[in-house]
């Protein structure tokens, strides 16, 4: 595999980073990978806070791997490629310590997921949005919950439909799903170390108790998101989309 997870804890502050030189997309074994370090990190006690990052400039993260939905052939492997996002996205709810996103650039479709599931996003300017699954015959059922959650339903729908537009940075802003957005990227890293390091000092249980009460109501996730991955999973075999992601990949 290309791609890569790393974690690294100093001062309270573990920073999860992650790679594929794919613009950042990502494959079903990276996302384990991701999904376990948030996991691990969660129990970790000389961990206070979560700072989720990825390398580079352009992107932040392309979404799952396209070359692994063009080879799905049946709905079990659908089914599991599409339960990637869901994973992470559910291992970044249940985690008992704040994790802030840092979104150094684009971010498509589960890349547009992990930004909402985070408590906290800060973004660069470049870090432009878009939900592009409708595009090739599917929908964000998977990050759906996480992205609603966040923006609203009606933006939601916005950014579901309009699946070929890039929406802007600022516009992620107005939304809600960016606390802030910084011109250089020496600010955003600058600003994301300051916070990450006043929540380090901050009270755990405090922010343990915080978090619980930011996700009350997402408790059936762990079924609705594996409901939602079975939904894409269908879909991801008919004609239309095998169609579709014909047509895409023809472009690309």
């Amino acid at each position: 595999m290309e791609g890569t997870v790393s974690k690294n804890t100093i001062d309270g502050i573990c920073t999860i980073t992650f790679f594929h030189p794919q613009s950042n997309s990502m494959p079903g074994e990276l996302l384990n990978l991701l999904s376990n370090a948030i996991e691990q990190a969660g129990k970790e006690e000389d961990s206070k806070v979560i700072v989720l990052e990825s390398q580079g400039e352009k992107s932040f993260c392309a979404g799952a791997s396209f070359d692994e939905l063009v080879a799905i052939n049946d709905f079990e492997t659908g089914k599991k490629f599409f339960s990637g996002f869901a994973k992470v996205i559910n291992a970044m709810r249940k985690s008992p310590k704040f994790i802030i996103a840092k979104v150094q650039g684009k971010a498509v479709g589960g890349g547009v997921g992990i930004a909402s599931a985070a408590d906290y996003t800060l973004a660069h300017i470049s870090a432009d949005v878009k939900l592009s699954e409708l595009a090739v015959g599917i929908g964000p059922f998977v990050v759906g919950p996480a992205v609603e959650r966040k923006i609203g339903t009606s933006k939601f729908a916005s950014l579901s439909i309009n699946a070929s537009e890039w929406q802007s940075s600022n516009w992620a802003f107005e939304a809600g799903l960016y606390a802030n957005v910084f011109n250089t990227h020496e600010e955003l890293n600058s600003e994301t170390q300051k916070l990450a390091q006043t929540l380090s000092k901050s009270n755990p249980e405090a922010m343990s108790m915080l978090k619980k009460v930011f996700w009350q109501g997402t408790e059936n996730w762990d079924t609705l998101l594996l409901e939602r991955a079975e939904m894409s999973g269908k879909l991801v075999l008919s004609d239309f989309t095998k169609n579709a992601i014909a047509k895409f990949k023809a472009k690309a």
